[in-house]
Order: structure tokens, then sequence, then C-alpha cells
């Protein structure tokens, strides 16, 4: 297909040759948990092939179209949720405040940026995590990595960190009801825009935002006053589209919820509608890229500061070789020193092929640190500043960054430092719960939210 052409985002490729969801299993599987039992695993994943899918083909295609459009400028996308969920906090007063917090985040940005945004949760199915060794070793004892809800428990004792096939089937229970509980409040109105102050978040009062957030939301609510006024209700404004993400990292949880559908060609990855390969995941040859090159999921790769150009484009033809709109993301994680020498050669390779992807900024993952008093944080002025360049970057090389994608929580956390309330290292102490890497608290997302507009508007200034 020549650069530029056009494709509709919900056509279909040929299937690719020889590809079946297990071909995964011939390739060099990275980040797997070990399984003692075979017998046990496969009775698992059998059990978990019966189970109704978490999402529809149809949502997965309205995505795509929807991903499509934000590669041509129409849409901003919003990705953010946990670092890693817990079936602990499968609960309706955390899932509500994750869901009111990205409200509110997209409330600012299509009121600053003039476009629809698309929310994508990273929720529902993020239970499990890459680790940097398979074993921890506490006081002379080695016992096997927690990674994840998915896999084991947190606890550091053998039955607690054995790998359990049953978790497979324990994640797919709450990733559905969460999505159930999700799809409930946004059908019953909890999105309305025409009264968005049923998402404030009790904490709110006390954000050094909150006068600027209240003025945009009574902008807001008397436009819409007025258009309804002239023109009587208008459709769509009680309901907003909302779409799940998450690593798809444990290939055989992935595999069993593969499914074909009718009318609709090919395989869905129907876990989720929006699965994306970590950094230390993509290797052109290995079992994550040979699993996502069969899949018709718009599907995302998370691009570190060691990529090169030479390993990028054959990563974007195994993953999009028709290249289909929506079809690639590529997620950009550099971290804020690394940045401004790693990303612009990608961009310009990738420009100079003519592919058609939607760059999106991650600028968590590359700012953790270690603090004196044990715990891992990144620092707001790091990420923003992150983010700051990806802007500046992009403008330069005449591309565009379509979205951003935030680990954050709902939750009145303290586990990133710096923001507008000024935390400190000693803050941590307060309100630290993440099980893995640190999280946006909602003042801290909110004021990114503020940041993301007012760069996009040119009212921060360009780094010199």
């Amino acid at each position: 297909m020549q650069p530029g052409s056009q494709r509709d985002a919900n056509t279909f490729p040929p299937a690719p040759a020889s590809w079946t969801p297990a071909s995964w299993q011939q390739h060099e599987a990275l980040q797997q948990p070990h399984y003692e039992d075979a017998a046990e695993l496969a009775a698992a994943t059998t059990h978990l092939a019966q189970l109704p899918p978490l999402v529809t083909s149809w949502e997965v295609l309205a995505l795509k179209q929807a991903l499509a459009e934000a590669q041509d400028g129409q849409r901003f996308l919003l990705q953010g949720g946990d670092c890693a969920e817990s079936f602990a906090d499968c609960s309706s007063p955390i899932i509500s405040n994750r869901l009111k917090v990205l409200l509110q985040m997209s409330l600012v940005l299509v009121h600053g940026l003039k476009k629809p945004v698309l929310r994508v949760g990273r929720f529902a199915g993020q239970y499990a995590k890459p680790r940097s060794a398979d074993m921890e070793t506490r006081d002379g004892v080695s016992l096997p990595s927690f990674r994840g809800d998915l896999v084991n428990s947190p606890e550091f004792t053998p039955a607690a960190r054995r790998p359990d096939p049953q978790r497979l089937i324990q994640a797919h229970a709450h990733s559905a009801l969460t999505m159930n509980f999700v799809r409930a409040l946004v059908d019953g109105g909890f999105a309305d825009l025409r009264h968005p102050e049923y998402w404030d978040l009790a904490w709110v009062e006390h954000s050094p935002w909150a006068a600027e957030y209240r003025q945009m939301v009574a902008a807001i609510g008397d436009s819409l006053q007025f258009m309804e006024t002239l023109a009587g209700p208008i459709a769509g404004f009680s309901k907003v589209n909302f779409f799940t993400s998450h690593e798809a990292l444990l290939l055989h949880y992935e595999q069993a919820l593969t499914r074909e559908v009718p009318r609709n060609p090919g395989w869905f990855n129907l876990s989720t509608h929006f699965p994306w390969i970590g950094m230390r995941t993509a290797a052109l040859d290995g079992a994550h890229v040979e699993y996502f090159r069969g899949i018709r999921n718009p599907v995302a790769v998370k691009v570190g500061p060691t990529v090169t150009a030479d390993q990028l484009l054959p990563l974007i033809d195994a993953l999009n070789p028709e290249d289909e709109p929506g079809r690639l993301t590529l997620i950009h994680r550099m971290g804020n020193t690394k940045i401004g020498e790693a990303l612009p050669p990608l961009l310009q390779a990738v420009k100079r092929e003519g592919r058609r992807v939607l760059w999106v900024a991650d600028p968590m993952h590359g700012n953790t640190e270690g603090t004196s008093n044990g715990y891992k944080t990144r620092r707001f002025a790091n990420i923003s500043g992150e983010l700051d360049q990806a802007f500046d970057i992009h403008a330069a090389a005449g591309t565009r960054l379509g979205g951003v994608h935030l680990e954050l929580t709902g939750e009145d956390v303290t586990e990133c430092t710096g923001g507008a309330r000024g935390l400190v290292d000693a803050d941590l102490d307060r309100a630290y719960k993440s099980m893995v890497d640190p999280r946006l608290n909602y003042e801290q997302s909110l004021e990114m939210a503020m940041l993301i507009v007012r760069k996009s508007n040119g009212k921060i200034p360009s780094r010199g």
C-alpha cells in the first residue's frame, strides 16, 4: 500500500499466513510465570476459553475508527489508570473515583483543545506486571517475584508467590465486574455533559486548580444550555464512549480470550479493546509480537529510549504490514533527560517511510526514581517536563502528538512528588498505596490536563 493512500479503518487485510492464537508458543515468550502443573494450567485456560468475552468486536472496531481519526488530528487520546490493578480494589468507590478523574481530565481537554477526546482506561484487565527478575530474595530466602494478581499474591510466602492458574479465572471475573459497573455508570448518565457537577470528587474543593476548573465547568454548562435553547435536546451529551486497555503480558490469558466472531473476519482479542506490548517484550521475533500480529484489535507498543529506527521500522512492518488506519499506536516513554536525543530520529524515520501511526506520550515510566526512605516515586516536574518536550519535538519534526498515557488514580494518594501542592519525599509516608509504580493523584492528574491544554494553546513557552 502506498504512503498516504486511504483505507477504511474497519476493512481487513488477509489473515497472516500460518497464524493461530497459539502460534506464539513457537517463539521465545519473555516475562511469563512458571506454572508447576501443566495440567492445572490447561484446565484453567480451557475453562477461560469457554467464558463469555469481556468486550465485543463492534466495540473494538469503533475504537479502531476513533484511533484513525486521532491519527488525522481529529481527536486526542487520553489513556490512563492504575499501574497494576488488584482484585481487592474491585470496589464501587475506587472504580467510580477512577472514572471520575478521567472524565474530569477529558472535560478539561475537550474544552481547551476544542476537539473530541478518546477516553481509554488502563483497567478491567491490568492485573499483570513485568518484573526485572524471576526471583526475589529476602533474608536469604528466594521466592518467585510478584507478577500481579493475575499470577500470584504480594505476600512473601511460598503459597502466596506460587503462580496459580486459577487466578486467570479470577482475573476474568474481576474484569467483568469492573466493566459491568463502568458500563452501568456511563449508560446511567454518570458522564452527562449537562451535569458535570456530578463528576466532582470531594477533594477537588481543596485543589489549587479548583477555581479554574469550576470556571471551565460553568462555561461548558452555559454553552450547552444555549445550544439546547435554540435547537432542543441534543442527543449524545448524556453518554460518552469509554474503552479499556491493558498490557497483554500473560499470553495464556490473552490466547484463551481470542475469538472468531460472526460477520467480522479474523481473530479478536476480546479481553480488552486496546492491548499493548510493553518495552520488555517487544522483540521482533518474540512471542508477543507473533501474537499481536494476528489479532484484529488496534494495538500499541511502548517505545523506550534505547530503541533505534532500524529496530522500530521492522516492528511497524510486522504489526501493521497493510498500513491500516487506527491499527498501530506508538507510545514513547523516554524520560525527561533522554527524550530530546532519543525521540527525533524515530519520528524522522517513521515520517520518511510514510507510515500511519498514532504517536502518544507516556511521561511516567521513564521518570521513576528511588528515595532515601525506600519509596519509588516520580517527580511531577520531570513528568510535565517530558510531556512539554514531547510537544516541542513533534512540532519541530512536523509530526503530531496525538495523546497521552498516564498512570493515575482517583484516590487521595501521595506517590508522586511535586505538583501544585508541592509534595515532597516526606509526604510519601502519608498515603503511598501502589503495589508497583507511583501514580498521579487526582489533583496532579487534573493539573496535567490543564498543562496539556496550555501547551497546546501556546500558553507555556517552548524550551529554548
